[in-house]
């Protein structure tokens, strides 16, 4: 065992798999949460995850358990790291909040925009008064898939992954337990930098929407980065990058560019997005999302767009790109995905200003 620290790793899809593989590999006592046990079995049978790392190597990470029984899967645990759909963090919330207890740490893997906001507003409804520390990060550390049922492939583990809890003043506890496993997570000043620098609100919803009709007819049977975006695609997603550093800026925030955080998590230097994106090799080999009821647009329009777009019309920032893929993904969907998403209502900041929220997600309160 390398140290004492216990992890819970809540999700089984492909992002928590593959941090379950990587740190059972590496000697971490590990648990596994998934909420519908099908998922699970594979897992079981074999007692752990088979990963395929980024060089081709292989590994076998041990678990200690893997269960629907989250109660179970929590006892005893440091950390918390939760890798499940945005769209089901207040779920899982309410659902963890009898079960938590003073000192363990919950990380959002990721949080998208305002995830930590809602999970923490979450556990206050639930009665939840043990003492936690609630985090979330950027983006989640890995680029994964799953390759088979108890077998995950990563493809690249990013440089830098921004990291801030709520309140800020909590950021340092969230750090020291899981800097030995992870040294790539960074401090942020708060949870505005983490939600406002969501990436994946630029390169998925957009990208997925654009490319609608071939994701429908080939089943999404191509690289989703590097055929999916082409110039033109790139100049819409520069776009919308400028709308949510806008947005941003509104709320005291200096928000990274969609071209620096490459430089930043993939090492990838170019002049422009196009460039950047086709000369990240993080990108390459994965493919297009197989329907359009993928996460990138069911779970990161909700949880990503929606959230910048009621903040800019809080603050004055016109929204125009963002509001027409959200639109756009509106009609394709057949969902209303405004009324299902984090408007600042949902999040608790109604009526507040950039200076109000600003003392909230720093120290817990606003006057």
């Amino acid at each position: 065992m390398n140290d004492e620290t216990r992890f819970a790793i809540l999700g089984a899809g492909n992002g928590g798999q593959a941090v379950a593989a990587d740190l059972g590999a590496r000697g971490y006592a590990v648990r596994l949460f998934n909420r519908t046990p099908g998922r699970l079995e594979p897992i079981r049978r074999q007692r752990g995850i088979h990963l395929v790392r980024e060089d081709g190597s292989r590994a076998f990470g041990p678990l200690e358990l893997a269960s629907s029984d989250l109660g179970q899967v929590l006892e005893g645990t440091d950390v918390v790291l939760v890798v499940v759909p945005a769209t089901a963090h207040r779920e899982v919330a309410t659902r963890c909040a009898p079960f938590l207890r003073d000192g363990q740490v919950v990380i959002l893997c990721p949080g998208r925009t305002g995830g930590a906001l809602e999970f923490r507003q979450a556990l206050r409804e639930a009665g939840c008064r043990a003492q936690v520390v609630v985090a979330e990060a950027q983006t989640l550390v890995v680029t994964s898939r799953q390759m088979e049922p108890g077998t995950v492939r990563v493809f690249q583990t990013k440089q830098a992954v921004p990291l801030a809890a709520l309140p800020a003043t909590d950021t340092p506890k969230a750090l020291e337990a899981v800097r030995r496993v992870y040294p790539q997570f960074v401090a942020v000043p708060n949870v505005l930098y983490t939600s406002l620098d969501n990436m994946g609100i630029v390169f998925h919803p957009a990208l997925t929407v654009v490319n609608a009709s071939r994701i429908e007819h080939s089943g999404g049977d191509f690289e989703f980065f590097t055929e999916g975006v082409t110039p033109a695609v790139a100049r819409l997603l520069e776009e919308i990058d400028r709308e949510r550093i806008q947005v941003a800026a509104a709320l005291g925030v200096e928000a990274t560019p969609a071209l620096r955080w490459l430089e930043i998590a993939y090492g990838v230097r170019e002049s422009d997005l196009y460039r950047a994106i086709q000369a990240n090799p993080g990108y390459r080999g994965i493919r297009a999302p197989r329907s359009l009821g993928h996460r990138y647009v069911v779970e990161e329009v909700p949880t990503g767009l929606v959230p910048i777009s009621s903040l800019g019309a809080r603050f004055g920032v016109p929204t125009r790109a963002i509001d027409a893929i959200i639109r756009t993904a509106c009609i394709l969907c057949g969902v209303d995905f405004y009324a299902q998403g984090r408007t600042i209502e949902r999040l608790g900041l109604q009526g507040l200003s950039a200076a109000e929220i600003t003392r909230y997600v720093e120290r817990g309160l606003w006057e």
